[in-house]
């Protein structure tokens, strides 16, 4: 993928992205790259969680909580999280909290619509946390989000985690070992808006073009006497 704009975050710091760069973030993500204000599928909030699985699971009706193992779908809405394992926990308020972890070869996958029509949030990591209260989903390991634009990449994130806020449509990226990149370093990739794509080149000016007039001094400086 081509890439016109790239920004790599050092790795020697308990918090990788500091206040500055994460506002320089939600900056690039939520207004140069995001459209407007809109956020992730606003109805998915008031939907219904429906878990499917190939091999079935164990539903804990003490401890509140089912696992579901083998090729697992859990889908809310338009969101779509598929995994090989998930455990999903009720808390005593009403919501739920997924967690999700892949296989050898085989990571976690998610993806949601958002309100700007033909615009998804996509990722994948080795594990992946849902909170449906704070309405976010953590990528751990490996971890990869973009936001897509039909079937084209409009902006890609890569950490070791990445915090995906819904409501605010915020990233938050750690790096580290765990990172794809062999660094531990994160990287943010972002592509031309078609409107800049498509945009002509300026037309130099012709060699033929009459030159302009030469410019003379407005003070002719006299050399100075020997004494």
């Amino acid at each position: 993928m081509a890439c016109k704009n790239c920004a790599a975050m050092p790795t020697n710091s308990r918090h990788l992205l500091p206040s500055s760069v994460k506002l320089l973030l939600l900056a690039g993500l939520c207004s140069a790259v995001f459209v407007g204000t809109a956020q992730a599928e606003k109805a998915d909030r008031q939907k219904k969680l429906v878990i499917a699985a190939n091999q079935g699971g164990t539903i804990d009706l003490v401890k509140q909580s089912t696992e579901f193992i083998g090729d697992v779908v859990l889908t809310k809405g338009t969101l779509l999280l598929r995994a090989e394992k998930v455990d999903v926990r009720e808390t005593s308020d009403g919501y739920f909290h997924a967690y999700a972890s892949g296989q050898t070869g085989k990571q976690v996958s998610f993806r949601q619509a958002r309100d700007v029509p033909g615009e998804a949030i996509e990722g994948s990591a080795d594990q992946v946390e849902y909170d449906t209260r704070a309405d976010t989903v953590r990528f751990v390991g490996n971890a990869v989000v973009r936001r897509t634009q039909g079937t084209q990449v409009a902006t890609e994130v890569t950490g070791a985690v990445i915090v995906f806020d819904n409501r605010s449509e915020v990233f938050t990226v750690d790096g580290g070992p765990a990172s794809p990149q062999p660094t531990g370093r994160v990287r943010m990739v972002l592509m031309p808006s078609n409107s800049a794509a498509d945009a002509k080149p300026v037309t130099p000016v012709e060699s033929s073009a009459v030159p302009p007039p030469a410019l003379k001094p407005s003070v002719t400086l006299q050399p100075r006497k020997p004494s």
